[in-house]
């Protein structure tokens, strides 16, 4: 299933270069990532019943074209890996710039945490259903865990 959410960019995510400022594409991401769980029916308030939440151990950005102010950007999310049960996962967000040009490419790696415990946890089988459908990045893999 393929996920992107166009956006109308805004004063605040430019910098005096007017260009858009190397944090927006991330914060960017993340609201793709948490409206892809929502339109998967495991939104804030699923997180928050089950007292859970995504936490990410890395996120690497790599920037290719700039985004100029008042530019409208699509931003797209693919699952580049995932655990058996879904513990740990990995996901790629492409952003698009108005012309439809490629501006940047982020990888995150992340995990669930319960909120209670402070620590990894797996998520509930109701979220068991999350990365079933998500299109794939050509280096998908399997995300092996290392036993203790």
């Amino acid at each position: 299933m393929e996920y992107n959410v166009k956006f109308a960019t805004k004063w605040s995510d430019f910098d005096p270069n007017r260009h858009m400022r190397h944090t927006a594409y991330n914060e960017y991401a993340a609201e793709v990532r948490i409206r892809y769980f929502s339109a998967q029916k495991f939104s804030i308030e699923e997180f928050t019943k089950h007292n859970i939440g995504p936490i990410l151990f890395t996120e690497e950005t790599s920037f290719r074209k700039e985004i100029h102010l008042g530019e409208d950007i699509t931003v797209n999310l693919k699952l580049s890996g995932v655990s058996k049960n879904i513990e740990r996962w990995k996901i790629t967000h492409e952003v698009f710039n108005a012309a439809g040009k490629l501006s940047a490419v982020i990888k995150v790696y992340g995990a669930w945490i319960d909120l209670t415990k402070r620590k990894l946890t797996t998520p509930p089988k109701e979220a068991q259903h999350l990365f079933l459908k998500t299109e794939k990045t050509e280096e998908f893999e399997e995300i092996r865990l290392k036993k203790n």
